[in-house]
């Protein structure tokens, strides 16, 4: 099934990974991520999501106040 947003998340998803296969497919983005213990990239800022560590660990260190 084609993504009905695929043209919209094209502009907003922040993935840099060359390649992916499910960049601005979101839910697959979501089930992909999530069944790893990991966030999507659209979760971190462009400098955190450049280093592609998605961990849940990784995003509560760096998000400390």
């Amino acid at each position: 099934m084609d993504c009905a947003n695929h043209k919209l998340n094209t502009s907003r998803c922040t993935c840099s990974y060359p390649g992916c296969p499910r960049h601005a497919v979101c839910c697959d983005c979501l089930a992909y991520h999530r069944g790893r213990g990991e966030l999507p990239a659209c979760c971190f800022t462009p400098e955190q999501e450049r280093t592609y560590d998605r961990s849940v660990g990784f995003f509560v260190s760096v998000n400390r106040r």
